[in-house]
């Protein structure tokens, strides 16, 4: 099939940060001592399951989140912890009848979190998979790998993911900088990699980068070529970002692709449902839902929103 007749259907692609989606055990190796039954934030079977329902009942609406009424084809999450919790995700919770199959890293985070790409076995056929390790700079401790996958679409095409979720900002946007530009770097040595073995390929870069689009950061993924279709994201529901602090909108979450991909996109918004927001009794309108503020259990789905982009051939 042609990659023409591929794109006339269309395929929808979701990224969500899930914030802190654990399971309640602990693993003596990682320091998720306060995602725990007996810690301060009560991290119970109940309150876990819950999550595991929201984040799913987001997931799927995000295939109609346009009007469609689909299913997503593919997601990338960030924040999620180990295989136990993808497992109870895609074969346990209200996903379990939709056959989503899931790859993930296992990093060195000092935390435990990781990210993983989950995905239609009736869209995407797994190929190859990889994690990708990050060298910190002096100074920093281990931050998530990144995951490559490739995989073949229903025309024979040949789709190219990677799922980001940068180091975070802790010091201070300058001091943390040159750790998100290094893994900035090695995406584009990624995406210098397929470009040099491969004809024509379709490309998609996304995650948490930690980051805004004017940032060193993806102005470093724009130069490899790459184009941030998430850019004038928004949602109908009030949200002007994925994430609200103190207020202020912004996204810290992104959708990159490379030009043959990027041309096919339809349309790319915030799945701002109104399940997913609360009002924002401080400074006025909408934010986030999210399951926790500090040690409060808020019983919300996450502290970002999703981002939804829908790709076909004209």
């Amino acid at each position: 099939m042609s990659l023409a007749l591929l794109l006339s259907a269309l395929f929808t692609f979701v990224e969500l940060n899930c914030e802190n989606l654990f399971d309640t055990q602990c693993e003596d190796s990682l320091r998720d001592t306060e995602f725990l039954p007996t810690s301060v934030y009560h991290w119970t079977n109940g309150r876990y399951w819950r999550k595991l329902t929201r984040v799913s009942q987001a997931l799927v609406a995000c295939g109609s989140v346009n009007g469609e009424g689909l299913l997503p084809d593919m997601a990338v999450l960030t924040e999620v912890e180990n295989d136990t919790v993808m497992r109870d995700l895609c074969r346990r919770s209200p996903l379990r009848t939709l056959r989503y199959e899931w790859v993930m890293t296992d990093g060195p985070d000092v935390r435990g979190i990781n990210v993983a790409l989950i995905y239609s076995p009736f869209s995407f056929r797994l190929l190859n998979h990889h994690s990708v390790r990050i060298q910190p700079p002096a100074g920093f401790r281990p931050t998530r790998d990144l995951l490559y996958c490739s995989g073949e679409l229903m025309s024979g095409d040949t789709l190219h993911v990677v799922a980001v979720h940068a180091p975070s900002r802790t010091g201070g946007e300058p001091f943390s900088r040159p750790y998100r530009l290094r893994v900035a770097d090695r995406i584009a040595a990624i995406v210098d990699s397929i470009n040099r073995v491969s004809v024509h390929p379709l490309i998609l870069i996304a995650g948490d980068f930690n980051d805004y689009s004017t940032s060193p950061s993806l102005q470093r993924l724009q130069a490899q070529g790459l184009t941030e279709v998430s850019s004038k994201a928004v949602g109908s529901n009030g949200a002007k970002a994925t994430y609200r602090y103190h207020g202020e909108w912004g996204s810290l979450d992104h959708i990159l692709c490379n030009a043959l991909l990027a041309g096919y996109l339809r349309w790319c918004g915030i799945a701002d449902f109104p399940f997913l927001l609360e009002k924002d009794k401080k400074y006025g309108g909408v934010k986030p839902h999210r399951t926790y503020l500090g040690p409060r259990y808020l019983g919300g789905t996450s502290d970002h929103l999703p981002l939804v982009a829908v790709f076909q051939k004209d």
